[in-house]
């Protein structure tokens, strides 16, 4: 049994709908579990890369593409610049003070966090949306 024949624009507008099939798919807040607590977990995380302590692979099935190279770099720079300090890898614990949550659309949350450690406090700015059943990280920014 062979496959049916296609015209040229016929082709093209299957492959649309293939693309859009497989990209990835939004997800209700609903369907979401808390969105404070993954912000936490994700800040609590990313200040441990930039830190040090922890691999910035760890990272990777919570952020974007983009996002995860962001982070990479800069935990790079913060470990090359640690290294020509010569500088031991702090072991900080890091206490988030404050997360503040708004959600401009349904599956998506846009979230501030204060973070204190022992000699520094920091503030994050990230925005988590519903993608694929889960919460992503697609932008990031440590202030």
């Amino acid at each position: 049994m062979s496959a049916p024949l296609l015209r040229g624009s016929e082709h093209a507008s299957a492959a649309v709908r293939t693309d859009a099939f497989f990209a990835p798919q939004r997800t209700s807040s609903e369907h979401l579990p808390s969105a404070d607590i993954f912000v936490r977990n994700v800040v609590r995380g990313a200040l441990e890369v930039f830190a040090g302590v922890r691999e910035a692979e760890q990272l990777a099935r919570w952020t974007t593409e983009d996002v995860y190279r962001a982070v990479v770099v800069r935990a790079g720079l913060a470990a090359r610049a640690r290294s020509a300090r010569r500088m031991p890898t702090p072991r900080d614990v890091h206490e988030i003070r404050s997360v503040h949550l708004s959600s401009p659309a349904d599956g998506v949350v846009e979230a501030t966090v204060i973070a204190a450690a022992r000699t520094r406090t920091r503030a994050i700015a990230l925005r988590i949306e519903g993608l694929d059943g889960r919460w992503r990280v697609t932008a990031l920014a440590l202030l």
